[in-house]
């Protein structure tokens, strides 16, 4: 903990609450007000079975599908027409209302990043980076951030070991200076933990029986700051 020089945040469940999912109903709704698209009946119920089938493959794999490729199949399975995938993904995540960020969470990483600390985001998500930075931008912490690294871009979900690899890359530094802090036991604190990080589980609730006495446990990001404060004195 000593050497920590880097903290990797989780999203959802840490800084913020959680956000809506798209089914296939609002997907077709966003589709048709685009120029050039047609979308016939059938494509809400093939969107969510292709997306069903697509995210039980996906936990198997420890992978993630990107949104635009979900999309893409369910379009070609149906005969619907979208002209353009990733602009067709912007657009359903530009209306569909994203996470809200919890303003003592706000507080606490503007503080963290204030300390000296390089911040980089590492979520599991569907939403592209361009719709996650206007979030964080309108919560007034996005230049909290020196990088992202999202699994709906990577194409790769915690807690693949791949994804804490890009983790380091984007920090770039070794794993053992970087700190994960989260909110889901496997995900954010074995996961990372196992790869060679330090992590903290925040969890309001009992401390689980299967985590290490070395990863700590905090209510609430606010109270990260204390954490580290006291885990450098014990250290000094």
């Amino acid at each position: 903990m000593a050497r920590m020089r880097v903290l990797a945040l989780d999203f959802v469940g840490t800084l913020a609450g959680h956000g809506p999912a798209p089914d296939g109903r609002f997907v077709a709704d966003v589709l048709r007000g685009l120029p050039g698209a047609a979308v016939p009946e059938e494509f809400p119920a093939r969107f969510d079975a292709v997306t069903r089938q697509l995210r039980a493959a996906d936990r198997s794999r420890r992978v993630r599908t990107p949104f635009a490729t979900r999309l893409g199949r369910a379009v070609q399975d149906c005969g619907a027409t979208v002209p353009d995938l990733r602009r067709a993904t912007e657009a359903v995540f530009t209306a569909l209302p994203d996470a809200t960020v919890d303003p003592r969470a706000a507080a606490a990483l503007r503080d963290l990043r204030a300390s000296g600390l390089t911040c980089v985001l590492a979520a599991n998500t569907d939403r592209p980076e361009p719709v996650r930075r206007r979030t964080l931008r309108d919560a007034g912490i996005a230049d909290c951030f020196d990088a992202l690294v999202l699994s709906g871009t990577l194409g790769i979900r915690k807690p693949d070991r791949r994804f804490y690899a890009e983790v380091t890359r984007a920090a770039g530094c070794p794993a053992g200076d970087i700190l994960f802090v989260g909110d889901n036991a496997e995900t954010d604190a074995l996961g990372p933990h196992s790869y060679g990080m330090s992590a903290v589980l925040v969890t309001p609730g009992p401390r689980p029986d299967a985590l290490p006495g070395s990863i700590a446990t905090i209510p609430h990001l606010s109270h990260l700051a204390r954490h580290l404060n006291r885990a450098a004195f014990q250290a000094s």
